[in-house]
């Protein structure tokens, strides 16, 4: 594709009053921009204080201002970076008047397209950019770093160069038949396409992680109505965000928040009650209750410390695990003994006090180690996302076939065939092979100015 001819402009930080606002311009113009605005020699990479004044003469701010010079530079293009004071109608004079300049509009990820056309970055370290942005915990921070780091690029290549070895091994036994090539070993070419099969296997194995990663760990507060659910979500939440009563069945929807236990980010799932005999539109509410518990990473199974343990229904004691659940004894404020509910040997238990805060570190120790025990081994911390895994689930695909093709001695030709589906799956990932509509809606997600 090539080099982009129009210098684009944009507003790099959130919109809205703060201290300082940073203006981006990258492009062509950048240069005669800088030393239009500012009559000075331009010195790459040193941060200056200047005046900004408009096409007119008119002073908009005082700025500071820092030239960039391509190709070594975010986008491998020129840039201009400005540094103003955060009064948005400043930021906006600024923007008009580099409008009239000759800039345009950047579009919404177009800093980070340019980064990657001009071979900067690839694609999945593009998708990195929207990921550390979004990060919301210090695992999904620490993610999105490895892959901006170009982490899954490292955890491709060779799987790529192994496809391409191969690929080239039978290529020649196609194109030369008439020369003295060895004959193709089967057994080897067996193992070595194994070997990449495993590879992607192991990185697909990643993508319920990412998931978690991006989405937050899907946390659901479920018990029978009375037990304290939506009290523990305010106290773990820290504000009134469920209404708490005396009155049985308040819950009648779910109410979610996000919090952070340690490295991880948490979507808390505040549930109706399960009340073996509901009416009918508290029965709604459980319907929706059972959704939530079928799609939940983890459970946080509500008992009343003081009565007896209800009988839980068979969606939910179906799921239940020592990996992926915590029974919460609440109400230990109430105790004058030990608590009334059994709790299964095999389920971690912890008293809470919902009222109190009895108990609550405890109960986020416990979260977090379950958290833990969700980040797989395989991958090398690597979090692919549903672009990749679609790719890689192609890749392995054409790989399946090749092996059965392998194995069924079939011509060489349809082979091949197969190997270079599997590379182009892959090269898809990195953006060796970009597909326009693919970028337009890849970077369609990206806020301004990124």
């Amino acid at each position: 594709m090539a080099p982009a001819t129009d210098t684009i402009a944009a507003l790099a930080t959130p919109a809205g009053s703060s201290a300082l606002a940073v203006i981006r311009v990258s492009g062509p113009d950048s240069r005669r921009l800088a030393q239009g605005i500012f009559d000075a020699l331009l010195s790459p990479r040193v941060a200056r204080h200047g005046n900004y004044r408009d096409r007119n003469g008119l002073l908009l701010d005082d700025v500071v201002w820092t030239f960039f010079a391509g190709p070594a530079t975010s986008t491998g293009e020129d840039a201009l970076e400005l540094s103003c004071h955060g009064n948005p109608f400043i930021a906006q004079k600024i923007l008009e008047d580099l409008w009239v300049r000759g800039c345009r509009p950047a579009e919404p990820g177009e800093f980070t397209r340019r980064a990657f056309l001009n071979g900067r970055m690839d694609l999945s370290q593009a998708e990195a950019v929207m990921d550390l942005i979004r990060a919301r915990s210090d695992r999904a921070l620490a993610a999105a770093r490895r892959l901006l780091e170009g982490g899954l690029s490292r955890h491709l290549q060779p799987l790529t160069e192994g496809l391409t070895a191969l690929l080239a091994r039978i290529e020649a036994q196609i194109d030369f038949p008439e020369e003295d090539l060895p004959a193709q070993d089967r057994a080897a070419l067996r193992s070595q396409l194994e070997s990449v099969r495993r590879g992607a296997e192991r990185l697909l194995a990643t993508l319920p992680y990412g998931e978690l990663l991006r989405d937050g760990i899907k946390t659901a507060i479920v018990g029978e109505p009375n037990a304290g659910k939506s009290s523990l979500l305010n106290r773990l939440v820290g504000r009134e965000r469920a209404i708490v009563s005396p009155e049985p069945g308040t819950t009648r929807d779910f109410i979610e928040e996000r919090i952070v236990v340690g490295p991880h980010g948490l979507r808390l799932i505040d549930t109706a009650g399960l009340n073996p005999a509901p009416g009918t539109i508290e029965q709604l509410g459980i319907d929706k209750t059972l959704e939530r518990i079928a799609e939940a990473d983890l459970l946080l199974v509500v008992l009343d410390a003081t009565r007896p343990a209800p009988a839980l229904p068979a969606a939910l004691s179906g799921r239940m695990g020592a990996k992926n659940t915590i029974v919460v004894l609440n109400k230990a404020d109430l105790l004058q003994g030990p608590p009334v509910p059994a709790v299964p040997p095999t389920l971690p238990f912890v008293r809470v006090s919902a009222l109190t805060g009895e108990g609550l570190s405890d109960l986020t120790d416990f979260l977090a180690q379950r958290a833990d025990d969700l980040d797989p081994a395989e991958g090398d911390g690597i979090a692919i996302n549903a672009r990749h895994a679609e790719a890689l689930g192609r890749a392995r695909a054409c790989l399946d076939e090749a092996g059965r093709k392998l194995e069924s001695s079939a011509p060489l030709e349809l082979l091949a065939s197969d190997l270079r589906g599997a590379l182009a799956a892959l090269g898809e990932i990195s953006g060796k092979i970009d597909h326009e509509r693919v970028l337009d809606r890849l970077f369609a997600e990206f806020c301004i100015g990124k």
